[in-house]
C-alpha cells in the first residue's frame, strides 16, 4: 500500500469517526443506536449499553477467521462497557498477554475491540462496527 492511500484511508476514518462522534453518542455519552456487525446483521450490543472513551489501542487488523493477519491499527475512539454479559452477540479470543479480542459472535470477524482482563471493561472500535435501529 502506497503512502498516499494510506494518507486517504487515515483521512478516511478520522471524518468517519467525527460523523460518528455526533450523530450515535447520547449527551450522557452513551450509543444512542443499535450497534451490529458490518458483514452481518447481528447485533452487538443494544442502545446505552457502551460508554464513549478516548483510549489508544493497536487493534489488529480486521479479518476473516480464515485469512492471514495484516498488520495493526492504532484506535483512539471505543464504546467502554463495562460488563461483558451485556453483549448481545460477541465472542472472546484466547488471552493474548492481559487481553481478548473480541469479534461478532455470528460471522466471527474481527477483532472488533478488546477486553481487558485485569479492569473486566471491553472496548469496541467506533469505525469497526455499524449503527441502526
Amino acid at each position: 500500500m502506497t503512502e498516499q492511500s494510506n494518507s486517504k484511508e487515515r483521512l478516511e476514518v478520522s471524518y468517519f469517526i467525527e460523523a460518528a462522534l455526533e450523530t450515535e453518542v447520547s449527551e450522557d455519552g452513551k450509543n444512542k443506536h443499535q450497534v451490529k456487525c458490518q458483514r452481518c446483521p447481528s447485533l452487538i450490543m443494544k442502545e446505552n449499553i457502551g460508554a464513549v472513551k478516548e483510549i489508544t489501542f493497536d487493534l489488529p487488523s480486521m479479518k476473516k477467521k480464515d485469512e492471514q493477519e495484516s498488520g495493526v491499527e492504532q484506535i483512539k475512539h471505543f464504546w467502554m462497557v463495562p460488563d461483558m454479559f451485556q453483549f448481545e452477540n460477541v465472542g472472546f479470543s484466547n488471552t493474548v498477554g492481559n487481553v481478548k479480542f473480541l469479534t461478532c459472535a455470528d460471522c466471527e470477524i474481527g477483532p472488533i475491540g478488546w477486553h481487558d482482563l485485569d479492569s473486566k471493561n471491553s472496548y469496541v472500535a467506533l469505525n469497526r462496527v455499524n449503527y441502526g435501529d
